[in-house]
């Protein structure tokens, strides 16, 4: 009602992740939704830029798959959770329900005798915005949090981006200490002296302080969400380490293609090496399968190689699944789903292993022989074209023909060809006739 939408104006939020709110308590600086893509990337980096998450479930609604994404980030980060059930003024709210779901996935509120604060608000009325924040003071007290301002600067990049008139400008989350305009400043794996200070309204500011979110001018490049900054003595001194860095970050990359596969753990296993860890992150389309898949994979457990399911989920393949799966070096196990062209150069910039598969005793069996050492070299299904459906004509005796614009590969008649809508398979055909206007073609490339 008050200080947010000020800080809204314009759609501000959307340019930077973080804002400061003013309460009757002090200030609390709010980072934008959980479900922010630079989350996901501040979880891949092991960055602990929150210190509190608020998760915000609908009282209307239930659990949504992205809900329990931002329940797996923060648990991953290990970062304490307080439960807000929104729109409560409404006539089919069920906030216990939304409760039950949540126990499902081991989130245990204090109204059923578990640990997690849950307040039921509505954001749109007002109703118990004093309690949530209330809630958030205690929580705050309870961990301890405090910083000290007066120690050397340093903290999270909450996001990043190029202008063309001022360069490059970082949004930055102060955790520690006072920075200033002037200080020289290390970022990543790039240096500079903050030549400019602005709050999220894009206002001047000399300092700022511990949990205070702004926008910096002078870095020399475009750091990633979820790197580091520290403040520097010297500026020379901070260019000589951001050279240093940028270097082992190329080396790291060359080593990056050598992440945990099936046929690595099933190598390792047959040299010997005893205790390893699989990680899986399971991906279908529909519950039931993904279920039954993560329940079967976790009774293989043995005392050699431990199973642990990270997150199981029902859709297509998303950039956070990938981005997890590179933190905590999992494989991503697919069932009927499968990745867009973005998120399979991610996988493949990641060394991110995904494995498609339509048959669940398939999944077991491959994972099974990975873990006893004896993994047969797979059969690679390669993903020769992708097309787009644009149009249908139904024709008597035929059927349904899609007209279709090929946006990558080359399309051969002799082919299979697989239809998924939203990342979700819903069909499997060979391709009988292939055409180009009123011509009978063996192939048609991308662009046609």
């Amino acid at each position: 009602k008050t200080h947010v939408i000020t800080g809204e104006a314009g759609g501000i939020t959307q340019h930077i992740g973080a804002y400061e709110v003013n309460t009757g308590h002090g200030t609390v600086t709010f980072l934008d939704t959980p479900g922010h893509e630079a989350f996901s990337a501040m979880r891949a980096r092991g960055a602990k830029a929150t210190d509190i998450v608020v998760l915000v479930v609908a009282a209307d609604s239930q659990v949504m798959p992205q809900t329990k994404e931002a329940i797996d980030h923060a648990r991953a980060a290990g970062v304490p959770m307080v439960i807000a059930i929104n729109k409560i003024d409404l006539p089919n709210a069920n906030p216990d329900n939304i409760r039950s779901q949540l126990a499902n996935y081991g989130i245990e509120v204090e109204h059923w005798g578990g640990k997690t604060q849950c307040i039921e608000i509505s954001a749109k009325n007002g109703i118990n915005m004093d309690k949530l924040l209330d809630a958030l003071l205690l929580e705050a007290e309870v961990l301890g949090l405090r910083a000290n301002p007066t120690v050397r600067a340093k903290g999270t990049v909450i996001e990043s981006r190029l202008d063309k008139g001022k360069g490059s400008i970082a949004t930055i989350l102060v955790q520690e200490g006072t920075l200033r305009v002037g200080d020289a400043i290390l970022v990543g794996s790039y240096a500079g002296k903050i030549r400019q200070l602005m709050d999220e309204r894009g206002l001047p500011r000399d300092e700022a302080g511990p949990s205070v979110p702004c926008q910096i001018l002078g870095i020399d490049g475009v750091p990633q969400a979820g790197d580091t900054f520290i403040q520097m003595d010297d500026e020379r001194e901070a260019r000589e380490i951001a050279g240093r860095r940028h270097r082992a970050q190329k080396e790291r990359e060359l080593r990056r293609a050598q992440r945990m596969s099936l046929e690595d753990l099933s190598n390792k296993i047959a040299a010997g090496d005893s205790q390893q860890t699989l990680r899986v992150i399971v991906k279908g389309d529909v519950d039931g399968s993904v279920e039954a898949i993560a329940a079967s994979l976790e009774q293989l457990t043995t005392k050699e190689v431990r199973v642990q399911i990270l997150s199981r989920a029902v859709g297509g393949i998303k950039e956070a699944d990938v981005m997890l799966a590179a933190a905590s070096d999992a494989i991503i196990v697919a069932f009927h789903v499968r990745p867009d062209a973005n998120t399979r150069e991610l996988a493949l910039r990641e060394g991110v292993e995904i494995r498609s598969y339509r048959i669940i005793y398939e999944v077991v069996d491959d994972i099974r022989k990975a873990m006893e050492g004896m993994l047969k070299p797979e059969i690679k299904e390669e993903v020769a074209a992708e097309a787009e459906v644009r149009a249908i004509f139904r024709v008597p005796k035929l059927g349904a023909i899609a007209g279709c614009y090929v946006q990558s590969g080359t399309i051969e008649r002799k082919l299979k060809a697989r239809v998924y809508r939203n990342g979700i398979e819903v069909a499997e055909s060979k391709v009988v006739t292939l055409r180009r206007f009123k011509d009978d073609v063996s192939e048609v490339r991308s662009g046609f």
